[in-house]
Formats: structure tokens, C-alpha cells, sequence
């Protein structure tokens, strides 16, 4: 399956999981700090909805003052949206998806879509929306003790995670060497990212190395192993996401 399978695949399964949540479930507090589950995802269907507007060439998708963290504008744009009755979001949500797929899919692969950090080709902005919906479905299971399986479309995740260690880096303000990551993914299959001849590596399963980038795990609490001399530097500043 090709990045646009697997995104409509990771809609798929997040669709199954916001069809079984009754009314109260939608107001419960996520694992996104001063978030509801209902915030999460509208946050998705704002997103979602950007992608499009990207996709249809709006210059001032990501306008915000100088000095303003991209986390303050999405938190005021959720506190503008916020209160809309659960079918009425996740209606919402199913629209916004399956529209910037189609969108990201039609389009000419060689286009560059204004987004967060810098222009992304179609196929690259559909694997920041497969990690972005994958660690916001956590944010909604893990609270609700409801099963969000790994699958290999986690290796979409991991490709991103050491694609952009680069940018991570300099958002950091610290530099490092090449870094190759070895990782087990949930089918037990082995991804392997980054130059063979690397003095650093990361090993170990592509799951925790996913939720370390996500900012879902903390690095030292992770069984992941790294060796070298900037292979520790990389995976304390891991993202998947921009900032």
C-alpha cells in the first residue's frame, strides 16, 4: 500500500474508534493537556481542513504574528471552534479527512503545500497527517483504556521521525552527525533509515522510537538503545511534528 492508502487506512481505524464513543465519552479529558477528546478532534478537522486550503493554493494558511508558537494558534483555534455537538464533529472530521486525501492525492506530486515549518510535497504532508492522527488517536484511547493497535504503517512515522532529525536538531539549536536508526516494527519486519556507514545508531522497536518523536514517551523511559557519539543527542530531540 502506497502513503495514500495508508492514510485512508489510519482514518479507517481512528473512524472505528470515534463511531463507538458515547456523548459523555466525547467531554473526558484527553492525554493533550487542557483538551477533551472532543478538542482533539476538531483539532484533526481543522487540520484536515488546512490541508486543503493548502492543496488549493490559500497563501495564508500558516499567517500568525511574529513570535507567536504554532501551539498558541492552534490552542486559540480550538477555543474559538469548540462546543459543537459530537455528531456534528465527527461529521465534520469525516468530511475534512477524506477531503484533503482526495485533495493530497490529486495533486501534482512534484507541487510543494505550504505548512507548518517549510512547503511539503503531497506525499510527504500525507505522512505528517498519518503520524498526526496516529498520536492524536492515542491521545483519545489511552485515557478511554481502548486498544489502538500498532501497525506497519508506522514505518511512515519512523521515515518521518529520522527524516527531519535535521530540523529537530536546529529547532534545538544543536548540531550532530549522521544518525541511522535500526527498528523493529510491529510485525517484527526491520526498517532501517540513514547512511550504513554511520557512527551512530538507534536501535530497537519502531513503536517506542514512534512514540519518543511523538512526544508520547520519554526517550529514558524507552527500551531503545543508542549508540555513538550523537546517537543519544538525536533521540532526546526525536519529533515527528513541527514546531
Amino acid at each position: 500500500m502506497d502513503v495514500f492508502d495508508d492514510l485512508a487506512a489510519e482514518f479507517d481505524q481512528l473512524d472505528e474508534i470515534l463511531t463507538g464513543l458515547d456523548a459523555p465519552a466525547w467531554d473526558r479529558p484527553s492525554a493533550c493537556e487542557g483538551w477533551s477528546i472532543a478538542d482533539v478532534v476538531l483539532h484533526l478537522a481543522q487540520t484536515n481542513e488546512l490541508v486543503l486550503a493548502s492543496a488549493a493554493g490559500h497563501d495564508s494558511v500558516f499567517d500568525r504574528e511574529p513570535g507567536v508558537a504554532l501551539d498558541d494558534v492552534v490552542d486559540r483555534l480550538v477555543a474559538e471552534d469548540r462546543g459543537t455537538a459530537p455528531e456534528d464533529l465527527l461529521a465534520r472530521w469525516r468530511t475534512s479527512a477524506h477531503g484533503s486525501l482526495d485533495a493530497l492525492r490529486t495533486r501534482d506530486p512534484k507541487a510543494k503545500l505550504l505548512w507548518a515549518a517549510a512547503p511539503l510535497s503531497p506525499r510527504t504532508l500525507a505522512t505528517t497527517r498519518i503520524a498526526e492522527h496516529w498520536a492524536h488517536a492515542l491521545d483519545i484511547t489511552g485515557p478511554l483504556g481502548t486498544a489502538y493497535p500498532d501497525t506497519s504503517r508506522l514505518r511512515h512515522v519512523a521515515w518521518l521521525a529520522h527524516r527531519t532529525l535535521p530540523y529537530a536538531l536546529a529547532a534545538a539549536g544543536e548540531q550532530a552527525g549522521p544518525v541511522r536508526c535500526e527498528l523493529t516494527g510491529p510485525d517484527g519486519d526491520h526498517w532501517e533509515y540513514g547512511d550504513p556507514e554511520a557512527a551512530s545508531v538507534i536501535r530497537g522497536p519502531a513503536a517506542e522510537f514512534c512514540r519518543v518523536g511523538a512526544r508520547r514517551l520519554p526517550a529514558e523511559r524507552s527500551t531503545l538503545a543508542a549508540q555513538g557519539p550523537d546517537a543519544a543527542l538525536a533521540l532526546r530531540h526525536l519529533r515527528n511534528y513541527a514546531v
